[in-house]
Order: structure tokens, then sequence, then C-alpha cells
């Protein structure tokens, strides 16, 4: 296939050597004469472990060139990868005019060409950045996305120091296409790739990379907090990241990675709030390990606006317990929720078999009747009597028996799911609303 690399930093010039290394014919475009002449002379414009011998082997075979003609480029290419740059600005935004100016580019290009052409984006961007880019090519070349010209979300994962390691051997290849035609054609690339090959939406391609370097920032801060703490008490921090990281079923997995409703309960709760308050003794400043609770507050307070906003009265619980098959209602976030709609006059029933079993003779009998009688007198027995009730349902946990309960709900009912009881919602179900998906 014949590509065109916009861009050629960092992520353009490991991308275009390696394409380039898979037998394709590799064109680099970019404003700056210097990079273009480097290339051409079979060296790297940047510094990466064996990236010269790529640069060098690629140039001399024909496969890889560079040029500032984006025309002759585009003109001489089936697919563009867009590997610009993509600044920070002061305030945090995200510079995405060089993006814009490469599709509006293209759209010139392609207004003259009569062909089927792929943009697609490599650069780190927010959800929308393509399809805003597609409108641009449109609009320039008088073409129409999905017919004359398609479009993907490719983002890269590859780690500066070991980045040609990471070409040939990444966790996934993620594509977001815009429709399958476009998708087909950036897959050819990825044919001798051994990894998954991942096709889905555009937005979510998009939005993956966010997720995958958000998320890595959490865990270095989470281990120097806990370092910080462990330097305090005299314990070897990386013995215990070492045992730490040793547990793949709970703490690398993604077991607590999907979104869903508030932790509760009697672990999780009660020991953020002992190691914090341990570290508030000792005078330790951790700020994301101070963030937990009040973050897990901040979405139970989102759960209730979400039912306030429905402006219904009469609410059906299911589940109260903090997850399904228990009883245990300690730090139950459902509770938090059951009370503030109790304190603001609205109408609940409850139903919980789990809770209502322990009502009765359970461990936490006393509990439930002593600590929380105004909601020990809202349970009911069965499912029908609850659901017959609300005119809102509330899903507070995943107990088998609510997904079945639900799809037969009345056509005047509203159900909220806190924790995605259903895995395939369907799009025309308009009364049905998740809390964060």
């Amino acid at each position: 296939m014949k590509i065109a690399v916009f861009g050629l930093g960092y992520v353009g010039c490991v991308s275009a050597t390696c394409f380039a290394g898979e037998g394709h014919e590799v064109v680099g475009v970019d404003v700056n004469p210097e990079k273009v002449r480097i290339i051409n002379e079979g060296k790297s414009p940047i510094v990466e472990p064996g990236l010269d011998e790529k640069i060098a082997g690629v140039v001399a075979e024909g496969r890889l060139r560079a040029t500032t003609d984006f025309f002759e480029a585009v003109a001489n290419s089936d697919l563009a990868l867009i590997c610009v740059g993509t600044p920070s600005e002061k305030n945090g935004s995200v510079r995405l005019d060089y993006i814009y100016r490469v599709a509006e580019q293209i759209g010139e290009v392609l207004a003259d060409l009569d062909k089927y052409y792929v943009f697609v984006i490599r650069s780190t961007v927010l959800p929308g950045a393509l399809n805003l880019c597609m409108n641009i090519i449109a609009e320039k070349s008088g073409k129409r996305p999905g017919e004359d010209f398609g479009g993907c979300s490719n983002p890269e994962f590859l780690r500066e120091g070991s980045a040609l390691k990471d070409f040939y051997a990444p966790p996934y290849t993620v594509i977001g296409e815009y429709d399958q035609r476009s998708g087909d054609v950036l897959a050819q690339l990825y044919t001798k790739i051994d990894a998954p090959l991942i096709r889905t939406e555009v937005k979510v391609s998009e939005m993956v990379k966010y997720a995958s370097n958000v998320f890595h920032a959490v865990k270095v801060a989470f281990g120097n907090e806990m370092g910080v703490i462990c330097k305090q008490e005299g314990v070897d921090s990386h013995k215990l990241m070492e045992i730490f990281c040793m547990d793949d079923k709970l703490n690398l997995s993604p077991y607590y990675l999907k979104p869903g409703f508030a932790f509760g309960g009697s672990c999780l709760p009660k020991d953020v709030r002992a190691i914090t308050y341990h570290a508030r003794k000792k005078d330790l400043q951790l700020p994301l390990l101070n963030s937990i609770m009040p973050s897990n507050r901040s979405h139970v307070e989102r759960s209730i606006d979400l039912v306030l906003a429905h402006g219904k009265k009469k609410i059906t619980v299911l589940g109260i317990s903090f997850k399904s098959n228990t009883d245990d209602l300690r730090e139950s976030p459902m509770v938090d929720v059951v009370e503030t709609l109790i304190g603001k006059g609205y109408d609940l029933r409850i139903y919980d078999r789990n809770v209502h079993l322990a009502k009765l003779f359970g461990a936490n009998k006393e509990y439930i009747t002593q600590k929380i009688p105004h909601i020990s007198k809202l349970m009911v027995e069965t499912i029908e009597e609850a659901l017959d009730h609300g005119d809102l349902i509330i899903i507070g946990n995943n107990s088998a028996e609510f997904k079945e309960a639900i799809k037969n709900i009345r056509e005047d009912q509203v159900v909220i799911d806190y924790v995605r009881i259903l895995k395939e919602i369907d799009d025309a179900r308009k009364n049905y609303e998740g809390l964060c998906w």
C-alpha cells in the first residue's frame, strides 16, 4: 500500500519507518525541510535506539522518502497517517490546528482526484476530532465522506526509547472506523503485527489513549504516595509493590475498572480513611489518596441528581446492599441514596432478597432493625410488589434476578441503572438510562 505520513516527529518518523519496513511504499510529509533532508539521506531526525539503521535500510531500498510537497504526497498515496503535534495551551486545552490544516490540504488535493482515500489520525486527540476533520475534507473537496473518502482513528502506543519494539509488539491495535470500508483499508497495514486488532467506534478509539495515559499517571502517583508512607514507617516500598503486583486477580485486572456505582462495604471505605488519617498524623501530603473518598461521595451525589432530574416521586429500589450476593449494608452507598430520597419526601419501596433474609435472621439483623429502621420499614418481600410501586426504578446492585425483571416493566416506568446490569442496551429503549455510560 502507498502511505503518506504527515508529521515527521517521534510518532510519524517511527510509524513511517516501520510501515516501510513492512513492505509498504511510504512518503513522509513535513513542513521542516531539514527533517526531510535528513530522512532522504537515510538518517534519523530523532534519537531512538536502532532507528538510524532501520531508516538507512528502507531509504536505500526505495520504500521510504520524505517531502514538503503535500499535494504530491497525497496524489501518490492511498492513505494518510496524521502524526502531527497536538500541543497544550496554558489552560490545558489541546491545539488541533495542525491536524485541521492537514485536513484542509488533503481536501484541496482530493478535489482534483478521482480515487477513494482514507484519512487516519494517529495523533492523540479528544473525541470528535476525526468527525470534524471529515467535515473539513468534505467542504474543501466537494466529496462525500463515507463514499468518496474514508476516515479512521488509530491511536499509537509507542514509548520513547522502545518505540520500535512497541510498534511490532503493541498490547493491541485499535481502529476507530468511520465506516467498515475505511477500517478494511487501514486493517491491511496491520496484517503482520502480532497483536489483537480491535475495530470499534471512532470516539471510543479517540478516548482510549487518554484513558491509558491518565491511568498510567494515576499509577505513578499512587506508587509514589504509597512510597512516602512506607518510608515514614520504615517499610521497603519496592518489596511491598513487588508483592502487590503479583496479584493479577484484583490488583492488576479489569475487576475494578468498569464504570458503575460508588464503592462501599466493610473494607474499602474504612481502609482508605485509615491510611489517609495515619498520613495526616505524620504530616504527609498525599493529594491522590486524600481525593478518593471525596471522589466517591461525588459519584453518589451524581447518582441522586440523576434520579431527581426525572421528577418522579414513586421510586422502586432493587438492591440496597453494596454489591450482589451479600446482605452487607455497612457503608453501602445505596443506603445514602435511599436516606437522601426519603429526606426529600420521595415515596420508596425497596427489594433486596439477601437483605430481607438478613432482616429476619441474618448477621446484619441488628443493624437493619436498629440502625436503619426507617429504611427497613420500606422493604417489600417480592420483586413484583416493588416493581408495581415505582414510576422510576433504580438498579442498585447486579443481582441476577433484576436483569430479567426489568425486561418486563411498564412503558411508563423509567429505569436508572447504577451498575450496567444490561450489558447489551437496546438504543430504542427510551426509558432506560445508565449512571455513567
